[in-house]
């Protein structure tokens, strides 16, 4: 099932978005962060290394959050069944469009859903005149910082203590990606 799908886009109302995302991948490795500060300044460094065991992480997510400005929603359909989700926002303060959610079913990885649903967010983002498409991963998930550097995006930030004081130690640092779009 590794050939490439025939994605078609839907854009989905608050009304259907009723349900839960269950989000899971696995990572062998992990970008190790580490932080240092000189007399006059700090310095970081983000190096790749391989969990000694793969990683497996689950989480849940929900459409159309207070935070998100702007929300749409919108799914990938192969075969007429949903297979892939995205969730943008519009943030008029800093002229970005946000990716809040998104999701791609484990068996369709792969196979173009991910790359169709991103095309989409670059090109409504580019029709809003946003400068900058951005979203938020981990840094002990490497397939989808992969994905994202595959596609463009670059590291634009973190944060070490987004999720926890010891996100340093868990290896799970919040890493803010950002594709330029003028």
């Amino acid at each position: 099932m590794s050939s490439k799908a025939e994605v078609k886009l839907v854009e989905l109302t608050r009304e259907e978005c009723f349900f839960q995302l269950d989000y899971s991948y696995i990572s062998n490795g992990y970008y190790d962060v580490t932080v240092w500060r000189e007399k006059d300044s700090w310095k970081a460094e983000l190096v790749k290394k391989p969990f000694a065991e793969p990683l497996k992480k689950t989480f849940k997510g929900t459409f159309f959050e207070p935070q998100v400005e702007e929300p749409r929603v919108f799914a990938a359909q192969v075969e007429g069944q949903n297979v892939g989700w995205i969730e943008l926002g519009y943030q008029k303060w800093n002229n970005t469009m946000r990716v809040w959610e998104f999701l791609v079913k484990e068996e369709y990885r792969g196979r173009g859903v991910g790359t169709a649903l991103m095309d989409m967010a670059a090109r409504i983002a580019r029709e809003k005149e946003a400068r900058m498409l951005v979203l938020e991963t981990q840094s002990c998930n490497v397939p989808a910082i992969t994905f994202y550097l595959k596609f463009g995006f670059d590291l634009i930030g973190f944060d070490t203590a987004a999720y926890s004081n010891n996100d340093i130690d868990k290896k799970e640092v919040r890493l803010e990606m950002g594709l330029k779009l003028q």
